[in-house]
């Protein structure tokens, strides 16, 4: 009796144990941050679309030691009080870390929100010159609103422009506006004049037709869009209908730019920041896999976003005893993303190379 009594009890407690430590593992909570309600919201769908599968293929190969990988997703909307909440909101659920947010003004917006918290924040696509040289929690996988202008600005100097006008879209100041003061400061150290600069922003709901007429009145040699691709698709129409149309350029050139401008925007040179002509197995792989899970071509945000996800991840298999995940994203670098290797500076601040397109047949041509 005194020995079955023993083994029930042996029995019992291996029985407690096993559920306590044999169950499954608590999941790894990877907040999202993204203006799911906001102009353009396909940017920060594409982008949740993007983390979604990086994730889904981690808890595939076993999660991270073992645990699953969950998304949280919040929409950080369109103004700043709309991101503090969403992301207060997001580490009252204790979350692991953050994928966010997809907008410059959001991610200025939350700094004093990311410095008290301590939870790192992966920004996928925030560019703006506020947010680099900080030593915080915000580790940013794009470059700056500067270095992209630059780039352009050097290119469209290279084609043979001197004289240019700009549509800039003035909603957001530390975006658009950021980059078309940028370009304005490179094109000029480049020997280059901008003749005319009309603005608008959806808040005014300024005829496009007269922010045409404006930028052209200075009879420039280029007509460059600081604006979303919906804009510059639209912008790109208003042109073609001038009795001397000029040549188009644009800072950004998701499919929208192509399915709503059609034909107004053939030859339009274009600013990307990835290269859609890699034919690299692990591209093409990354490609049939996002066309198979969403049924479309990824744009930018989603790639990127993707990427922000494998950093993460590799980062918390490898982190150390003691040490903050941010550290651990910086010392076990670089990452092995979509498109080559992906590094930062010591304030988390991701280089990334600056690709050119021109639209010819419906399409974006590599240069």
């Amino acid at each position: 009796m005194g020995g079955g009594t023993i083994c029930h009890r042996l029995a019992a407690l291996l029985t407690a144990l096993c559920v306590a430590g044999c169950g499954p593992k608590p999941a790894i909570r990877v907040g999202f941050l993204g203006g799911l309600t906001s102009r353009p919201v396909s940017f920060s769908e594409e982008g949740r679309n993007g983390a979604m599968l990086a994730i889904e293929q981690r808890n595939q190969a076993g999660g991270v030691g073992g645990r699953p990988l969950e998304l949280v997703v919040q929409d950080h909307g369109s103004s700043a009080e709309q991101a503090t909440q969403a992301f207060q909101a997001l580490v009252g659920t204790r979350v692991d870390a953050v994928i966010g947010p997809y907008s410059s003004e959001a991610a200025v917006a939350l700094l004093p929100a990311i410095d008290a918290a301590h939870v790192l924040v992966l920004s996928p696509v925030a560019t703006s010159v506020a947010l680099a040289g900080r030593d915080d929690d915000l580790v940013r996988l794009s470059r700056t609103t500067r270095e992209n202008a630059q780039a352009l600005a050097t290119m469209l100097h290279l084609r043979g422009h001197r004289r240019l006008a700009l549509a800039t879209d003035t909603g957001s100041r530390s975006y658009y506006v950021a980059w078309r003061d940028d370009f304005r400061t490179a094109f000029t150290a480049l020997g280059g004049r901008v003749v005319a600069d009309a603005e608008f922003s959806p808040a005014s709901h300024a005829s496009l037709d007269d922010v045409v007429r404006t930028a052209l009145a200075a009879a420039p040699d280029g007509l460059l869009a600081v604006s979303s691709s919906v804009d510059a698709a639209l912008i790109a129409q208003q042109v073609a209908k001038q009795p001397r149309p000029v040549p188009m350029a644009a800072i950004a050139a998701s499919e929208a730019l192509l399915e709503l401008g059609g034909g107004a925007v053939e030859g339009m040179l274009v600013a990307q920041a990835y290269d859609r002509a890699d034919s690299s197995p692990r591209f093409r792989s990354f490609v049939d896999a996002y066309q198979a899970r969403f049924g479309r071509q990824p744009s930018y945000s989603a790639i990127v976003s993707y990427d922000a996800v494998l950093v993460l991840t590799q980062a918390m298999a490898q982190v150390g005893r003691g040490e903050s995940l941010r550290d651990a994203v910086l010392r076990h670098q670089p990452y092995q993303g979509v498109q080559g290797a992906i590094r930062f500076d010591g304030f988390g601040d991701g280089t990334r190379p600056a690709f050119f397109s021109v639209v010819r047949n419906g399409r974006f041509e590599p240069l």
